[in-house]
C-alpha cells in the first residue's frame, strides 16, 4: 500500500468507497502501487497495468492494454473516439462492482500476463486504421504527394488522417488536404513548423520569420 494513495483516497469528493473496494481487489491479485498523472496506477515490473480514476459520473478501471483483453460480453469501453489500447471498465456503486468481482479478477489477470510477456499493442496505432476516401483519390493523381506521406512516421499520418476525416463534407476534406500538402511534401506533421525553427507551431505559414 502506498501512502500517497491513502492521501489521494482521503481526499476524495466521490466515489471513495467504490475506490476503495477497487483497491483492495487490485492490491489482492500483487501489483504494486503509486500515483502517476494525480492518480493511482498499478504496476508489475514497472509496467502500468491499470488504473483508478474518479470522474462526475463514474469512477473506472482503465486497462492500458484493454484493446488485447478477451472482452466477449462489451464490458470494457473505450474513452474516446480516437482512443487506441486503453479500455475503462466503468461504474457508479458498490453493489456493481461486488457483481462483476469475478469478472474484474480475470481481467486484472490477463492485464498482467500481458505485461510480463511483454505484449504491446499493435492494431488500431497503425495509421490504415482510418480511411479517408478523398485522400486515396487525390494520391492516384499525385504520385509524389502519397510517396511523401507514406513516408511520415505511423503518428504524423495518423494526426493527419484524423484531421482529414473530422470534416462532415466531402469538398471540407479535400479542401483540408490541399491545405496541408506543402507541409506532407515538407516531411512536417500537423503541428509541426515548416520554417525551420524548433519551436512547435499549429499551421505555421513563415509569418513570423519577420520579427527577426
Amino acid at each position: 500500500m502506498n501512502k500517497e494513495v491513502d492521501i489521494y483516497l482521503a481526499k476524495a469528493k466521490k466515489w471513495k468507497k467504490e475506490m476503495l473496494i477497487l483497491r483492495e481487489i487490485l492490491l489482492a491479485c500483487q501489483l504494486e502501487e503509486e500515483i502517476k498523472w494525480g492518480i493511482p496506477c498499478y504496476t508489475i515490473n514497472k509496467g502500468i497495468v491499470v488504473i483508478i480514476q474518479a470522474f462526475k459520473n463514474h469512477c473506472d478501471l482503465g486497462f492500458f492494454k484493454g484493446a488485447l483483453l478477451q472482452d466477449k460480453t462489451g464490458i470494457l469501453i473505450k474513452a474516446g473516439e480516437n482512443t487506441q489500447a486503453s479500455r475503462q471498465m466503468r461504474f457508479t456503486d458498490i453493489k456493481e462492482i461486488e457483481k462483476k468481482s469475478k469478472i474484474i479478477k480475470s481481467f486484472i489477470k490477463e492485464a498482467i500476463a500481458l505485461e510480463k510477456n511483454g505484449i504491446k499493442y499493435t492494431g488500431e496505432s497503425k495509421a490504415e486504421a482510418i480511411s479517408v476516401v478523398e485522400l486515396q483519390q487525390i494520391f492516384k493523381k499525385d504520385a509524389a504527394l502519397k510517396k511523401a506521406f507514406e513516408s511520415l512516421t505511423p503518428g504524423r499520418q495518423r494526426g493527419y488522417l484524423i484531421h482529414f476525416s473530422g470534416a462532415k463534407q466531402s469538398e471540407t476534406r479535400i479542401a483540408r488536404i490541399h491545405k496541408q500538402a506543402s507541409k506532407i511534401m515538407c516531411g512536417k506533421g500537423m503541428n509541426d513548423c515548416t520554417c525551420g525553427l524548433s519551436k512547435r507551431m499549429p499551421n505555421c505559414d513563415g509569418s513570423h520569420n519577420k520579427l527577426k
